[in-house]
């Protein structure tokens, strides 16, 4: 039998969230298949099994979040899954269940008629073969006893005491109670007191369900559970949360003078923040009150450049590659830190020096389900047109999948975010986090532009774009910054001007 253990999927994570199990117990695995998909601070990864065999438990729960080196899944020789079980105790009752233990209900003393005893029971061996008293023929010395029998019996039987043998009971030890009373019971129940089947009863769910009900605001008191047994499961709490369920006993259960702002809770919801969307909010906030940010814009008439993609993508060699004005960008960036290197550099604070770096790895910001990511290109700066087009496809196609590796969003010089796609015209970008600047791409619309034909200025409408740089003003001062943005702009006015870097 072999468990396997969380690892630490990239650089230092400490915890993982188990979003999907992909095996369940009784699957005959190979190693390297793919047994569960975790959420770490950066991406979503699919976990590979170290193992081959039989999955003999799920050792976590799906929604659970987890530490580094927990156990997760049990893997055993073909077969173990399916052993047989240890035969189950003979006895019925919720008293005889407990295995080797049994009360002497005929023995006052056992039912705490007795000095010094208390109902704790006795091993079979030490008191040897009891006679149960028969229906009606109880004596007076052991009236006491069976009256107290009655009581034990009714506790953990509905109904109340009874004279039958708790042998003979059939229902559970402890009765599955729902997290909040019957329909019936609260309409006739006074509103102003909560029913007693909810008073003192504690919600069913797991440590997991509870959390996120505790970061939704949800009250599992209110909940009817769908699981085994009236367990509130995961799927309830988002119900509750979006105001799915709204079953009248929920409400009923409160005072009258309760009833009212409840009202208001469909129109709010929480979601915890954790994951991806926790780690990048962490870093913006390292990153803006840690770098003196400065942002400057330029307008531009990408009217060329946006001529040049609809020709590009009638060549041969660019016909099965995605051909966008956000590649012709990329490509000027590159060109543009040829002539200005500080803008890839990195502030090193603890060695007070600035760190210069002969390669580009290009970043592009990826809005996706479970928050902003950005992949990099490693060495764009290496790539021809249709290499650098072909990464950045799958960069981000692979990004809104959520399947991006923390690999790549490792080691990233320089940061692209396009805004356009989204209708925004311009931002004001946080540079992220190791990095000295990033460019944000506005949207590409008709615009009337002056320009100038034959020594004469005319009104046309053109494509028009602004682009928005913002660097760390610690170590790129002004005029780095303003010649590098200048730069790209020439490449996106004019492609032809990519010719002189």
């Amino acid at each position: 039998m072999a468990e396997y253990l969380l690892p630490d999927v990239g650089e230092g994570l400490t915890e993982a969230e188990i979003v999907a199990w992909k095996v369940k117990v009784g699957d005959v695995i190979a190693i390297n298949d793919i047994v569960v998909e975790i959420e770490t601070a950066k991406s979503l990864v699919e976990l590979p099994s170290p193992y081959a065999g039989e999955v003999t438990a799920l050792l976590v729960d799906e929604g659970e979040m987890i530490e580094v080196g927990t156990p997760i899944i049990a893997i055993g020789e073909p077969g173990a899954a399916a052993a047989p079980a240890a035969p189950a105790p003979e006895a019925t009752s919720p008293v005889e269940a407990v295995e080797a233990v049994e009360i002497d209900w005929s023995n006052p003393a056992a039912s705490g008629g007795g000095e010094g005893e208390s109902l704790v029971g006795r091993q079979k061996a030490e008191r040897g073969p009891v006679r149960r008293p028969r229906k009606g023929s109880a004596s007076p010395s052991t009236e006491s006893a069976a009256a107290t029998q009655m009581q034990v019996q009714g506790a953990f039987a509905p109904g109340g005491a009874q004279s039958d043998p708790v042998v003979e009971a059939e229902e559970p030890a402890v009765p599955a109670t729902s997290a909040r009373p019957d329909p019936v019971e609260s309409r006739v129940a006074d509103p102003m007191t909560p029913p007693a089947a909810t008073v003192g009863t504690r919600a069913l769910a797991k440590p997991p369900v509870r959390k996120l009900a505790k970061d939704l605001g949800v009250d599992l008191a209110g909940l009817r559970g769908s699981g085994p047994g009236g367990v509130i499961t995961r799927e309830d709490v988002e119900h509750a949360r979006s105001g799915s369920d709204r079953a009248e006993p929920a409400q009923v259960s409160r005072p009258l003078a309760q009833t009212a702002p409840a009202a208001s809770a469909d129109r709010e919801w929480r979601e915890p923040v954790k994951g991806v969307r926790k780690m990048m909010g962490e870093a913006m906030v390292g990153s803006a009150f840690s770098a003196p940010h400065v942002t400057e814009w330029v307008t531009v008439d990408v009217t060329g450049a946006m001529e040049l993609v609809e020709r590009l993508k009638t060549r041969r060699e660019l016909r099965d590659v995605k051909v966008s004005p956000l590649l012709l960008l990329a490509r000027a960036v590159v060109l543009a830190i040829r002539r200005t290197p500080v803008i890839n550099s990195t502030w090193d604070d603890a060695a007070q020096e600035v760190v210069f770096k002969r390669y580009v790895n290009l970043g592009i910001a990826a809005a996706t389900p479970r928050g902003l990511v950005v992949p990099n290109v490693k060495d764009a700066d290496q790539l021809g047109l249709r290499e650098l087009a072909e990464a950045l496809t799958t960069l981000t196609g692979t990004a809104r999948e959520g399947r991006t590796q923390p690999a790549d969003m490792a080691g990233g010089t320089f940061t692209i975010t396009n805004v356009g796609v989204f209708g925004v015209d311009a931002g004001t970008p946080i540079i992220n986090p190791g990095e000295s600047a990033i460019l944000c791409f506005g949207q590409v619309r008709k615009q009337p532009w002056v320009v100038t034909r034959d020594g004469v200025d005319v009104i046309e409408p053109r494509q028009v774009t602004t682009l928005a740089l913002s660097f760390d003003h610690r170590h790129v001062d002004g005029e780095a910054g303003s010649r590098f943005l200048r730069d790209v702009a020439d490449v996106m006015e004019d492609p032809g001007t990519a010719l002189l870097f």
